[in-house]
């Protein structure tokens, strides 16, 4: 039996379109079978740089934002980064696939507000130019955009071999009947042929609110710290899956006490916590938070729906009992008796319901 969830949750579900397949075919698809439509949007994401002395790229890529007849959110499809395998990359790039490149996020704000997602490769950046006073240059099917000093602001360039296959599914928030939102999305992708990629999660947001409580909060970390190998085993953690990693060790070591929440402010900046862990915590860090969530990373890739809601449903359960009076305790050492006692918590936590 297919699993009731109970909290307004979001899923970011990541697939592999089929070759000849993009995410802008299921966002047609999508919109016409709920009498709505296709807005292309802008979506951000880094890559690592080849330029010496230069970390990484920052990038927009082309998304799709699907809306319901009504105009409500149906979904948006985006590009990530992390799915590659399989991709080929001889394969010809596609006319009108394009990503923009800077080095700065300022400057990438900037540049998402004046560029038209739906524009082409050689003129996106003329908007953006306007406001430096300069022009656009083509150097070998790259255009450049750089300042009155000659310093470069961002490129446009083709989009890599296949890129427009990767297509995450980004639902709005869920407030009920979630199987059948998810199941309007994933049977339409599966009738076309997608498939759960190598590196593929499937992602959870949760309303972040309940766990700015400095003992939730807490309770939180001691479930992904002293927990981490149970968790993986029984929700089938993808080791393929990338931006993944065990919550960071002062964070780890604040919770052994009662920590109070500027204790652990203190801990999450000492251990320099991102969103690339395991449960990302840093929205319930911040006072004006872009999203008020707390995002659960470590669910395999599925395409399913059950599959879907039945992680979801267990992972909810945990969640329930980190809200609860008592400290969530140490797993024990031998790995059989973790996968128990895993199981116990949660069902400490439906019996409580």
């Amino acid at each position: 039996m297919t699993p009731v969830l109970h909290r307004r949750t979001g899923f970011e579900i990541e697939l592999m379109a089929p070759p000849g397949v993009s995410r802008r075919t299921l966002a047609q698809d999508l919109a016409a079978r709920h009498g709505g439509q296709v807005r292309p949007v802008w979506h951000h994401d880094s890559e690592p740089s080849l330029v010496p002395g230069l970390g990484r790229f920052l990038h927009l890529t082309q998304g799709f934002e699907v809306s319901r007849a009504d105009g409500s959110p149906l979904c948006l499809l985006v590009d990530d980064i992390t799915l590659s395998d399989g991709l080929d990359r001889r394969a010809p790039v596609l006319p009108g696939w394009f990503r923009v490149l800077s080095d700065d996020t300022r400057l990438l704000r900037l540049l998402e507000a004046h560029c038209d997602p739906a524009g082409r490769i050689d003129t996106v950046l003329n908007a953006a130019a306007k406001l430096w006073g300069t022009t656009v240059e083509e150097i070998s099917g790259v255009f450049r955009l750089d300042d009155a000093g000659g310093s470069t602001i961002a490129l446009a360039v083709p989009q890599g071999a296949e890129r427009e296959r990767p297509c995450e599914i980004v639902t709005p928030p869920l407030t009920g009947d979630h199987g059948a939102a998810l199941e309007e999305l994933l049977g339409p992708a599966r009738e076309l042929g997608f498939t759960v990629p190598v590196e593929a999660a499937v992602h959870l947001h949760l309303d972040g609110a309940p766990f700015r409580d400095p003992h939730a909060f807490a309770n939180v970390v001691r479930l992904f710290a002293y927990w981490r190998e149970p968790l993986r085993v029984v929700l089938q953690t993808n080791p393929a899956c990338r931006r993944l990693a065990p919550l960071p060790q002062p964070l780890v070591d604040a919770v052994a006490g009662e920590p109070s929440w500027d204790d652990l402010v203190t801990a999450a900046d000492e251990g320099g916590l991102t969103k690339f862990f395991d449960v990302n915590l840093t929205q319930l860090l911040r006072d004006t938070p872009v999203r008020d969530t707390i995002e659960i990373r470590i669910l395999p890739g599925a395409i399913d729906t059950g599959d879907i809601l039945n992680r979801a449903a267990l992972v909810e359960l945990l969640l329930d009992r980190c809200l609860a009076a008592e400290p969530i305790p140490p797993a024990p050492d031998d790995p059989s008796e973790a996968v128990d006692g895993l199981l116990g918590l949660a069902a400490e936590a439906l019996a409580g319901r």
